[in-house]
């Protein structure tokens, strides 16, 4: 019989892989600085495609798997911490449902709003959606404008 996990709400399908996330200050600082801003209702966002020597430093675990990196940011103007928390979970989960869409190889940034706290979690999931796909199609080459609407 095989074992159980430790935690289930950290194991299972919905989980997304520790090298999927951006971790580091340095990489947010270059998607900041070299990367494209645009905004939607409830968040604004970031994103800088990756270079050939950053995915070979940083190598999926699944072959199979994305080469993006999705990072959060909640700062004080978000509220206090139990907020800017609450913020962060709702975005995570959002997150969750839809990396999938980001097949490029791409780093990305989510700057929440407030709203997000008030918001239906149908609102952000649709939000964090358009954002992944307006930035494949940026990365396609199509035009960062024509994914966003």
């Amino acid at each position: 019989m095989p074992a159980k996990p430790a935690n289930p709400l950290r194991q299972g399908a919905g989980t997304v892989p520790r090298e999927a996330w951006l971790r580091k200050h340095a990489d947010y600082q270059r998607v900041y600085r070299e990367g494209k801003r645009q905004s939607l209702p409830l968040m604004t966002y970031f994103f800088a495609t990756r270079s050939l020597e950053d995915r070979a430093k940083h190598p999926p675990s699944d072959p199979a798997a994305s080469t993006s990196r999705v990072g959060l940011t909640a700062g004080r103007v978000l509220g206090n911490a139990v907020a800017r928390n609450r913020i962060k979970r709702r975005m995570r989960a959002a997150v969750r449902q839809h990396r999938m869409e980001l097949t490029a190889s791409v780093d990305v940034i989510l700057h929440p709003r407030k709203t997000v706290l008030e918001a239906e979690f149908s609102q952000i999931e649709r939000d964090v959606l358009r954002a992944f796909r307006a930035v494949q199609v940026a990365c396609a080459g199509v035009g960062s404008d024509s994914g966003i609407g």
